[in-house]
């Protein structure tokens, strides 16, 4: 069998070269450490977690939870790693990071397939099939070079993200659908708000808790078209109002005028489960985000797919570029994996580099490559990261709102997860 050359020892990056090393091919492992580090790294260690110890949510009937069992079911490395090193976390599953590291290091160097090779790569390798998993934090002269092969609007550096809530969760008797000045057929999801709305939805606003800027974000410029909106509404009461929240050419159907204030949402993926809250990039604290924004009229009760994130991140614009098995359209010996790619977490970032390995694997092979059904978890994250209807892309994590509808509609949330779980693990079931 021919090599799969890996670059980037991150998760994403260790998932591919042990799973392509498993499936038969000889596999160069490159990673600048420990000669260099990127300005987030300090150990010389694989797999280093910087962020957090917390892997998110144990139980099944979470999207965290489904996403880990169906990477246990395909064999990931960095799972069986996790559950030997687990800490008390409630019901997250968190872990010992040292050990954590020092293992999947060990299972690296311990695999006769895989040959590690220390080195900063400057551009793609152009002999042979390669998994680029170098992380949010690539390399400058790598990333120049992913930019000249995607092209220059297609690699971002920032990631200013507005949150996402699922469809299903918004009171459209409150909300309601048109786009400004009846133009168009009604694209956008409208959450009118009266002055008396808006003056306490702007108060809590301003005086939401922010997360604290340091590190590697901590020389982020703010561009004005990507301003959080809690910053955008400090220089003024009528700030936002005249901003993100203009209600010009809308027409409030309940009261038959225009409301004092609006927050549009905006389609996210073409299926309509998902729906983006249009201008409000923000750098609230998770919880603050959920109490804030939920005293949005109709969307008091809203489910947040994605909560919004300001920070430095490199990634591609996937769904233009990538095709469902993770290779590049345009040369498909090329496959992106990790954060990259345009996951959002330890175990997104993970559970893509497993699937990068196995088609990498399969196409020096010969082999078909393998796309998962869009109803596990794993398939409909890099189905929506490679999904070409996406507009606007940012990267996402796990959750329920990219799985499609059951066919039985269940009102309890936490049996209708369960039952997504369920119908997820039996295709794992009959893989076997």
């Amino acid at each position: 069998m021919c090599k799969v050359t890996v670059v980037g020892a991150g998760l994403s990056g260790c998932e591919a070269a042990v799973m392509a090393a498993r499936l038969g091919a000889d596999v160069d492992l490159i990673d600048m450490k420990p000669k260099k580090h990127s300005p987030a790294h300090k150990s010389d260690l694989f797999c280093e977690l910087v962020c957090s110890n917390s892997l998110k949510a144990a139980r099944i009937d979470s999207a965290a939870g489904l996403l880990k069992e169906e990477m246990r079911r395909l064999g990931s490395v960095c799972l069986s790693v996790a559950d030997k090193c687990a800490v008390a976390a409630g019901g997250a599953l968190a872990v010992d990071r040292d050990i954590f590291s020092a293992s999947v290091t060990d299972i690296i160097k311990n695999e006769p397939r895989i040959r590690i090779i220390t080195d900063t790569v400057k551009e793609i390798p152009k002999d042979g099939v390669t998994v680029i998993a170098t992380g949010p934090l690539t390399d400058d002269a790598l990333a120049r070079d992913i930019e000249n092969c995607c092209g220059r609007d297609n690699l971002s550096f920032f990631d200013a993200a507005a949150p996402i809530v699922t469809f299903e969760s918004i009171d459209m008797s409150v909300a309601f659908s048109a786009s400004r000045y009846s133009e168009g057929d009604g694209d956008y999801i409208n959450c009118p708000m009266n002055k008396d709305e808006y003056e306490a939805f702007y108060d809590a606003l301003i005086t939401a808790e922010t997360v604290p800027v340091h590190g590697v974000d901590s020389d982020i410029k703010v561009y004005e078209g990507c301003m959080p909106v809690e910053v955008l509404a400090k220089r003024g009461k009528d700030s936002v109002r005249f901003g993100p929240m203009k209600p010009v050419g809308l027409r409030d159907p309940r009261t038959g005028h225009r409301p004092w204030a609006a927050v549009q949402l905006r389609r996210e993926n073409g299926k309509g489960t998902l729906y983006n809250i249009v201008g409000f990039q923000t750098n609230l604290k998770f919880g603050e985000q959920k109490r804030v924004f939920s005293m949005i009229p109709g969307l008091e009760n809203a489910d947040f797919a994605r909560y919004g994130v300001m920070h430095r991140n490199s990634f591609i614009n996937s769904p233009k570029l990538l095709s469902n098995d993770l290779s590049l359209k345009r040369n498909s010996q090329i496959f992106f994996a990790g954060q990259l790619s345009g996951v959002e977490g330890y175990m997104e970032s993970a559970a893509s580099g497993i699937v990068a390995g196995i088609n990498a694997a399969n196409r020096v092979s010969d082999k078909a490559t393998v796309v998962l059904p869009n109803y596990t978890m794993i398939g409909a994250l890099l189905g929506y990261i490679t999904d070409s209807t996406v507009d606007n892309f940012q990267p996402m994590g796990a959750n329920f709102g990219i799985l499609p509808k059951l066919d039985d509609h269940i009102r309890d949330k936490r049996e209708r997860y369960a039952a997504l779980a369920a119908r997820a693990l039996d295709y794992y079931n009959r893989r076997k």
